[in-house]
């Protein structure tokens, strides 16, 4: 089962400042009341010590409450960093294979798009509008979860994917071979082929596998208002808007900007050999 840690990380930021808001309006009172009254009518008679302690203890803040008040700003710190700038992403699927491999650990810019309240994503200021060739994390329409996939089509445009070529309003993008190389499938590996594939002056690597044909009898999208297309670099072997449909512009998360960190599923240690700027 996934867990949105977002909606945790806000319940547990609510959580603590309701407890320290209670503390403050209600049972700080009630302590500050008690030392008052100790001092005024059991300390007289009693040793300077016995009184600092009898008043320590009458004036000590609930264990929850000396927690709630610890991990309050640390817990809306992270939140507003995760919700407002930055949000780490474990890549867990091929999908964007060979610019993106599983269990790369990314960055993802989430003010790139425009700034949002975590959970439930109404926009509160604009920034920018997403750029063909961009990688983005969103939430697709047809599952409540991240995916990670790269812009081809912008609202009103009209993207054919056909014969293992990309056009965008009737343009094929420019595509050069690099090389013969393995592809890496759920049937074992098969034989393909690695190319670098530019939109809007991004240059970036894309991978076919030879045998397999378009695999859907649509090849033509027209882009709603309001809409992205998105497709995955491992062109063969990605669920993408060909299949479940374009992004509606309320389930953007961000832009993907880096890998940070590596680690191979399994007992692999992590490893820093990937890092760099996604492109």
């Amino acid at each position: 089962m996934d867990i949105d840690f977002s909606i945790v990380l806000v319940s547990l930021v609510a959580f603590c400042g309701m407890l320290w808001a209670l503390d403050s309006a209600l049972m700080k009172r009630q302590r500050v009341q008690a030392v008052t009254d100790y001092q005024a009518n059991q300390a007289k008679g009693r040793s300077q010590a016995e009184v600092e302690i009898a008043i320590a203890e009458l004036a000590r803040e609930p264990l929850a409450i000396e927690y709630a008040k610890s991990f309050f700003p640390v817990l809306l710190i992270v939140l507003v960093l995760r919700s407002f700038l930055v949000e780490p992403f474990q890549i867990p699927t091929g999908s964007m294979i060979p610019t993106l491999e599983v269990g790369d650990f990314i960055l993802v810019n989430k003010f790139a798009y425009g700034v949002r309240l975590p959970i439930i994503g109404t926009k509160l200021a604009d920034v920018a509008d997403p750029q063909r060739g961009e990688v983005m994390v969103f939430i697709p329409p047809h599952e409540n979860k991240y995916y990670i996939k790269r812009v081809i089509g912008l609202p009103g445009d009209t993207v054919r994917y056909e014969d293992k070529n990309l056009y965008i309003n009737g343009d094929m993008m420019p595509k050069a071979f690099v090389e013969d190389i393995l592809v890496d499938t759920s049937i074992g590996d098969l034989d393909g082929t690695l190319h670098t594939e530019t939109i809007n002056g991004i240059e970036h690597p894309v991978q076919h596998i030879d045998a397999a044909g378009n695999g859907r009898s649509r090849t033509t999208w027209v882009v709603p208002n309001g809409h992205y297309f998105m497709m995955g670099d491992n062109r063969d072997n990605s669920s993408d808007s060909r299949e479940w449909g374009p992004v509606p512009e309320q389930d953007i998360v961000g832009r993907a900007i880096a890998v940070w960190l590596h680690k191979d599923p399994g007992l692999n240690l992590p490893t820093f050999a990937r890092n760099q700027r996604i492109k």
